[in-house]
C-alpha cells in the first residue's frame, strides 16, 4: 500500500515536468489516500481500538508523509486550505473547549489549539491507535497539551456538555447512516448548550467533475447531512461550497456548521 504513494513521488521528483507523469501521479496520488484504510481494527490493534462500524485510516507518520505529498502535487494546496476554513467557520474564542472527532494524527488540533491558547482545551478521538500515536507524537514535539486518545464516534468518552465546538472533518463518508445517526446524538449529548458544530467533507462522487471525478474517496450530501444534523436537534443549519480549482483533482467540499438548541 505504501509502495503507491513512494512510486509517485519517486516519479514527481525524476519527471515532474512531464505530463503524463503528473496524471499517472495524480491518479494514483488519489486512490493511495484510501490505501491505509481499514473496516476493522487490524489483529495486532484490536486489544487497544475500540470497535466501531466506520471505515478505520492507519499509516501514523505514513499516512502524513502521503496526505503532505497529495495535497502539494495533486490537489495545490486545498487539504490545508479546507482545515483552516473550518477553524475560522467554528469561531473559536480563547479558553473554549474543543473535540475533533475522528481526529487521525492531529494536524487540524494542532491547528485549534494555537486558537484556544492555553486557556483552552483540546482533544481528538480517532479509532486507530497507529493515528492517535503519531497525534501525540506531534503535540509532544511542539509541547502543546493535547488530550489525545483512542475513541469512537458512537460512544464519546466525556460528560454531557462539556464541549464549546465539535469538529468532524473528512470522516462522515466512513460512515453509515445509521452511525451518523448515533454519533451526531453523541457530539449533540457532549456539546455546551448554544454549542456549535463544524462538519466538513468531500462532495460526492456524483458531483465531481474532470480530473477529480476519478479521485476514489467517497464524499457526503450537506443536504442529506443538514437533515440528519436537524434530527439530532440542533438549530442554525448553515452550509458552504468549497468548489476545487481548475486543472486540480481536489474533489471539491462542503461544509455545516450548527448550534446546539
Amino acid at each position: 500500500m505504501h509502495e503507491v504513494s513512494v512510486h509517485c513521488i519517486h516519479h514527481a521528483q525524476r519527471e515532474s515536468t512531464h505530463p503524463l507523469t503528473k496524471e499517472r501521479c495524480s491518479l494514483k496520488g488519489a486512490r493511495a489516500m484510501h490505501s491505509f484504510a481499514r473496516h476493522r481494527p487490524s489483529r495486532a490493534s484490536k486489544a487497544s481500538a475500540k470497535e466501531t462500524k466506520g471505515l478505520i485510516l492507519n499509516g501514523g507518520w505514513r499516512y502524513d508523509l502521503m496526505i503532505w505529498f497529495i495535497d502539494t502535487f495533486v490537489f495545490r494546496g486545498q487539504l490545508r486550505q479546507l482545515r483552516q476554513r473550518a477553524a475560522i467557520l467554528a469561531r473559536i474564542q480563547p479558553g473554549e473547549q474543543v473535540l475533533d472527532v475522528g481526529c487521525g494524527t492531529g494536524t487540524l488540533a494542532l491547528e485549534v489549539q494555537r486558537r484556544v491558547g492555553r486557556a483552552g482545551r483540546v482533544a481528538g478521538i480517532d479509532p486507530s491507535p497507529q493515528q492517535i500515536a503519531r497525534a501525540r507524537s506531534k503535540a509532544a514535539r511542539r509541547h502543546v497539551p493535547i488530550e489525545f486518545q483512542v475513541g469512537v464516534i458512537e460512544q464519546l468518552a466525556f460528560p454531557d456538555q462539556t464541549f464549546d465546538v465539535v469538529f468532524s472533518t473528512l470522516m462522515m463518508h466512513h460512515l453509515p447512516a445509521s452511525l451518523k445517526r448515533q454519533g451526531l446524538a453523541e457530539i449533540a449529548r457532549v456539546l455546551k448548550p448554544g454549542g456549535r458544530l463544524v462538519i466538513a467533507d468531500f462532495k460526492r462522487k456524483q458531483e465531481r467533475q474532470g480530473q477529480a471525478a476519478r479521485f476514489h474517496a467517497g464524499g457526503s450530501s450537506m443536504q442529506d447531512l443538514a437533515a440528519l444534523v436537524k434530527d439530532a436537534g440542533f438549530s442554525q443549519v448553515e452550509t458552504e461550497e468549497m468548489r476545487p480549482p481548475r486543472f486540480s483533482a481536489f474533489p471539491g467540499a462542503g461544509f455545516l456548521r450548527a448550534h446546539k438548541s
